[in-house]
């Protein structure tokens, strides 16, 4: 197993970590008329829709 030699200094160390970034999301309008943004391939948490079909019983 790789083991550092020496320690790492905070500016090296910080210059890594400033790669560390969170992305947004990507999402898509859901085809139901209030159209919301939907993650793609998952079923509408609004109305149920996947793919055009109702998947999920809405309240």
């Amino acid at each position: 197993m790789a083991v550092p030699k020496r320690k790492m200094s905070r500016s090296n160390t910080r210059h890594r970590r400033a790669q560390w970034k969170a992305s947004v999301p990507q999402t898509i309008p859901c085809p139901c008329p209030r159209r919301e943004r939907v993650v793609p391939h998952r079923a509408c948490t609004h109305c149920g829709l996947y793919r055009g079909r109702q998947v999920v019983d809405q309240p």
